[in-house]
């Protein structure tokens, strides 16, 4: 059985500078504006400095993964462009200190693996801040194409963040079929999707949203970028995530939207 990478090994360290030739394994340089509700996170807690993504779901509350906050002291967040680097005037930056993590998340399997962070006062939006849907139960189902979006790595030998934004179509498949890599790791909480080859997420994507589109062609969040496989961001082993419809009454309980 391949083990799970945990806890803040799936977040990436940012006591260096992000890589420019870094990205989301496979996938393309996303438009200023495509993806409006993305986040980038950085999270100081007493180990050190780590880099998540998140979606603004939202004018005060950002849906990531409970492992991108857990523990944290302060946080950063990045709205309103697709580069971290360049200069850009439709950047947003915000602190916050306020976070809330599933009271049922376990460290250890990544069960219940989702956070929110509440921004100390309301964002206005734009055409690059927008927020994003949360999916009820049943949007998302086997076969369906998602996107999943991130700054991540490349490759497991090329460490760093990305300057730029990237995504990825990709293909979500039943857990059990999940179950043949991972197991009984895999909950119903939890969804995984494969993309061409080896295509997916990677360190310092993770806590980004996984979306899909709706009969109207509107985006609808349906899952938080949670773990990939203990051989590797290269390898072809699916990618896992949590799901948002299964949690959407405790997300909505908490932030009241």
């Amino acid at each position: 059985m391949k083990l799970l990478l945990l806890t803040l090994i799936c977040s990436y360290s940012i006591n260096g500078s992000p890589s420019r030739g870094s990205r989301i394994i496979g996938g393309s340089i996303a438009r200023a504006g495509q993806f409006p509700w993305q986040a980038a996170i950085q999270l100081d807690n007493i180990s050190g400095k780590y880099f998540c993504g998140g979606a603004l779901i939202s004018d005060q509350w950002i849906l990531t993964a409970a492992h991108c906050v857990y523990g944290g002291k302060s946080f950063v967040i990045h709205l309103g462009s697709n580069t971290l680097l360049s200069p850009d005037a439709n950047r947003v930056l915000l602190s916050s200190s306020t976070y809330v993590t599933h009271p049922q998340y376990n460290q250890n399997t990544l069960e219940n693996d989702v956070g929110l962070i509440m921004l100390h006062l309301p964002i206005t939006f734009t055409d690059y801040i927008q927020k994003i849907d949360i999916s009820s139960m049943g949007q998302i189902v086997d076969g369906d194409v998602v996107t999943t979006t991130g700054w991540g790595q490349i490759s497991d030998s090329a460490a760093g963040i990305s300057n730029n934004l990237y995504y990825v179509d990709l293909v979500i498949i039943s857990n059990a079929e999940c179950q043949i890599t991972y197991g009984s790791q895999i909950k119903a909480g939890m969804v995984c999707a494969v993309g061409n080859y080896n295509e997916g997420i990677c360190t310092g994507d993770t806590g980004g949203p996984l979306i899909t589109y709706n009969s109207d062609g509107d985006p609808v969040h349906v899952g938080i970028a949670s773990f990939m496989s203990q051989n590797g961001c290269e390898s072809t082993d699916p990618t896992g995530y949590t799901r948002t419809d299964i949690y959407h009454p405790w997300i909505s309980n908490v932030t009241n939207i």
